[in-house]
């Protein structure tokens, strides 16, 4: 049975210039999916001068990117590519490893992919402690 259902939903937390956005992938994403989330994260982002972001992606109901949608996630990563700290994205298939992998080539930040969202949330918040410590 083909998912019919499909987008992107989003959390937006900041702390000062610290982000941390949550983000959840639904479906095979279209560019009118893009055409709603990416104004929203720049508009957030685009509040700071510096900002610092961690994001944590649930690919978990992810079917794919049609063409165009595929090129808008690849606009919005470059747009930002700078801004990213950690990206921790996790799901339980394993197209979505290689494109953890292939991501990284794109964002400064680190890119890691795991099987569930513990260990992911884990690894987001591990430099911080580090830092603090």
């Amino acid at each position: 049975m083909v998912n019919l259902t499909h987008g992107l939903s989003i959390g937006i937390e900041r702390s000062g210039c610290e982000f941390f956005l949550t983000l959840k992938a639904i479906g095979t994403l279209t560019h009118k999916d893009y055409e709603v989330i990416t104004p929203m994260i720049d508009s957030a982002l685009g509040e700071v001068k510096h900002p610092i972001v961690n994001v944590l992606i649930d690919g978990t109901e992810l079917d794919g990117w049609e063409l165009r949608a595929a090129w808008d996630d690849l606009k919005l990563g470059l747009k930002h590519n700078k801004e990213f700290k950690k990206i921790a994205i996790y799901s339980n298939k394993d197209w979505q490893s290689t494109i953890a992998k292939l991501g990284s080539w794109f964002v400064s930040g680190e890119i890691q992919y795991f099987e569930n969202a513990t260990a992911a949330l884990e690894w987001l918040k591990s430099n911080d402690e580090e830092a603090d410590a």
